[in-house]
Parts: C-alpha cells; structure tokens; sequence
C-alpha cells in the first residue's frame, strides 16, 4: 500500500514516515509543499494521504478540494496544531476522511491509518484488502484465491493489490505505471499489459481472471461481470 505524507515541518515528517516504514506494510512517498504534494496527490496512485493543514504554497485543505475535484475517493487523513471545533468542521467538510491533532501519539497514528486503509479496500481476516474471494496479504506479499496461494513476484502482488485498493473503478495504464514502476522508470508502458495478462494466467486455474476487466480506451477494472 502506498502512503503520501505532505509536512513542512521536516523533522515530524520523517518521524512520520519512519514509524509508517517500520510497520513494513507501506511504500511512503513525501512532500514538504504544498505545490509538490498537490502535483503527487493528483496523480491517483497512493491508498491514502497524510496531509498537514499550514502548508506553504497551497495549504492541505486546498488539497483536499482540488483532490476531490477530480473524483479521487482516496482516504484523507489531516495533520494540524488546531484543536478547535471549527478547524475539525472545516477539515472534514472540505472532503477529509479524518482529522489528528499535533501533537499525537505514535499508535492512534498507526491506529487511524489502518483504519482509513481497511475502510478504503474492504478486508479479508484481520482486515486483509479483498474482493470476492481475492485477498492479498501485506506481509507475506501474495495474493490468494480463498485459501489457496498464487505465488506472486513482487509486481505481481503490487498490481493485484492496487486494483483490490480500487476495486470497481477504472485505472487508467498511466497511473498503474506510475503506481507500480514509478515516474522515472525506463520501461515502457506497454509493462502494463503484459503484467495484467501475468495475473489473469495466475488467477485463471481458479476461474477469476475475469474480474480483471479491460475496459476499451481507458484503462483496468477489478469488477464481477
């Protein structure tokens, strides 16, 4: 799962991001602007954002708005100093998912994360992301067709696991690239096919490779026809 932190403030934004790395479940972008966590946020690739508010450039709420604009439904967690009632009406009117005020204790970071995640992507045993009986398991890094495992390579799993994140939506092929291989990556885009016909062969044996649908001039969808 891929995690966004925007934060000026340097210090608390790699705490943040440490403590996020160490659970081992999550890959971690950051920003420490609010023009450079716009540009990120509006990509479509990260299972959920971590967002201060006081932001130079373009504050965290403006995010929010900009983010939600475009149709992205990605969970949004608010990072402020600002306690009062207001400032928390104003975060989650504005299209936040939840707010957390500064400063805070590591575990109800850790708690509401997993709880944004686990509402976000629908959960298996002890909130594994699922979709009918399609689950994969962050630590161990597979995929599983009820209790039988698929025996996924890394991008394997990192594509099943992004179009569970997402279920019934469309993914176009720029944001899958840029999700699993990343902006700098000198592969091609055509990657992405060839890695979506790898896991449909894998899901096939099992008669699920239907659910991953293409979807003519846009792009992948994990639906039930």
């Amino acid at each position: 799962m891929k995690i966004l932190v925007v934060e000026d403030d340097q210090m608390l934004r790699e705490a943040v991001v440490t403590v996020l790395k160490e659970e081992g479940e999550y890959q971690i972008e950051e920003a420490g602007t609010g023009d450079d966590g716009l540009y990120m946020a509006e990509q479509g690739t990260h299972d959920l954002l971590i967002l201060d508010i006081m932001l130079p450039e373009i504050n965290g709420l403006e995010i929010v708005r900009r983010v939600r604009n475009l149709g992205n439904t990605v969970p949004i967690l608010l990072l402020t100093a600002k306690d009062s009632v207001e400032d928390k009406v104003t975060g989650l009117n504005s299209g936040a998912d939840d707010y957390l005020v500064k400063p805070f204790a590591v575990p109800e970071l850790l708690a509401r994360v997993k709880a944004l995640l686990r509402r976000n992507g629908g959960g298996g045993k002890e909130g594994e992301p699922c979709y009918t009986n399609v689950s994969v398991n962050p630590k161990l890094k597979d995929g599983f067709i009820g209790a039988e495992a698929l025996h996924l390579t890394s991008k394997e799993y990192e594509l099943l696991e992004y179009l569970i994140l997402n279920q019934e939506r469309i993914l176009s092929r720029e944001q899958v690239f840029d999700r699993i291989w990343g902006f700098e990556s000198e592969t091609g885009i055509g990657i992405v096919d060839l890695y979506i016909h790898y896991l449909r062969k894998k899901m096939q044996p099992y008669g699920r490779d239907f659910l991953i649908q293409t979807v003519r001039g846009a792009g992948f969808m994990l639906k039930e026809k």
